[in-house]
C-alpha cells in the first residue's frame, strides 16, 4: 500500500434537523462558497414540501434520496481491444453522493420559479418514485442488467 487512507472528515449536523446528511446535501447544493444561501434555499424547499404534502418534510427528503440512490453502475473496461461495460456494486458513500448529485442536478434543470420551488418539486417526485433523478437511477440499473453477462470480468 502506497499511501495511508485520508482521515474522514466529521460533518457537523445542521441547525434545524440536527442531521449531518442535511449538511452534506447543502454542501453539494452550495455554489461559489455561498453556504448561507444554500441553507436558506434548502429550508425554503423543505417548507414548500411541508405545505404541499402535509407530511414530515425530513422523512420525504430521506425517502427521495433513497429512491434516487443507485445500487449498481457500469464501468468501462478495455479487455483485448474491446471495451466492455462491466456492472459493479457501489460503496455506500458513493451511492449517497451520486443520488444527492442527481437530485440537485435534475432539480436545477426543472422548470419553475425559484430554485427552492424546483428542488421541492424534484424531492416530492423522487419520494413518490418519479422524477428525473429516479429515472436516471432506473436507467443505470437497466444498463447494469443488460451487461450482466460481462460481470465475470469484474475481478481483472
Amino acid at each position: 500500500m502506497r499511501k495511508r487512507k485520508p482521515k474522514v472528515r466529521v460533518i457537523a449536523p445542521d441547525p434545524r434537523y440536527n442531521d449531518p446528511m442535511v449538511t452534506q446535501f447543502v454542501n453539494m447544493l452550495m455554489m461559489s462558497g455561498k453556504k448561507s444561501v444554500a441553507l436558506s434555499v434548502f429550508y425554503d424547499a423543505m417548507d414548500i414540501i411541508k405545505e404541499r404534502t402535509k407530511e414530515n418534510e425530513h422523512g420525504i427528503w430521506k425517502k427521495a434520496i433513497n429512491n434516487a440512490m443507485p445500487q449498481v453502475e457500469v464501468r468501462s473496461k478495455r479487455i483485448g481491444g474491446a471495451t466492455f461495460q462491466i456492472p459493479t456494486e457501489i460503496r455506500a458513500k458513493r451511492k449517497l453522493s451520486i443520488g444527492v448529485k442527481w437530485l440537485i442536478k435534475f432539480s436545477r434543470e426543472r422548470s419553475g420559479k425559484g430554485y427552492s420551488e424546483k428542488l421541492a418539486a424534484e424531492l416530492i417526485a423522487a419520494s413518490k418514485g418519479e422524477g428525473a433523478a429516479v429515472k436516471r437511477k432506473e436507467d443505470t440499473h437497466r444498463m447494469a442488467e443488460a451487461n450482466r453477462a460481462f460481470a465475470h470480468f469484474r475481478g481483472r
